[in-house]
């Protein structure tokens, strides 16, 4: 069975191992290092984020966000450890981060009374883009996420250290 297949602008396709999905998918979005696949998919009639290893094709657990539907826009970091997300609490839609690593969820309350629409995360997790409607027109907002979240990089790149100061 396939599970997914992903064209390329080669002409070229992939496919994923485990079983054919049998539910419809939308706003796919793929971690940087191509390893994890987020897709929004019916669940129990709610638009639900699903996010599947590559390699095997098995779905990952995201306990975080169980209680926060419906989901939509999903955007993964480099290495998939952070997915942020446009969600919703009673009537109030709200940009989250999920911190796969540590379980935790970061709401990210916008002011004014601005609702988010889409989100796009940067590859090291340290910037968001955010689509926002905000009186009845829609703007991107860039939101700095350096103080919040620890950087999602690349398997071997390192931090820089700023040189010492003589004395």
């Amino acid at each position: 069975m396939l599970a997914l297949c992903v064209s390329a602008c080669s002409s070229r396709q992939e496919q994923a191992a485990g079983g054919l999905m049998d539910r419809s998918q939308e706003d796919p979005a793929l971690s940087g290092d191509g390893r994890l696949l987020a897709v929004i998919s019916p669940q129990r009639g709610r638009p639900t984020v699903q996010l599947r290893s590559l390699s095997d094709g098995r779905l990952l657990p995201l306990p975080s966000l169980k209680r926060h539907q419906p989901h939509s826009s999903p955007s993964l970091s480099w290495n998939g450890r952070y997915l942020a997300l446009v969600t919703q609490r009673g009537r109030r839609r709200l940009a989250v981060v999920a911190d796969r690593l540590n379980n935790r969820l970061h709401p990210l309350p916008l002011p004014g009374g601005r609702d988010p629409v889409r989100v796009s995360l940067s590859p090291d997790a340290r910037q968001l883009a955010l689509q926002v409607a905000d009186q009845g027109r829609w703007r991107v907002e860039l939101l700095d996420l350096s103080d919040l979240l620890e950087p999602d990089r690349p398997a071997g790149a390192g931090l820089t250290t700023p040189p010492l100061e003589p004395q």
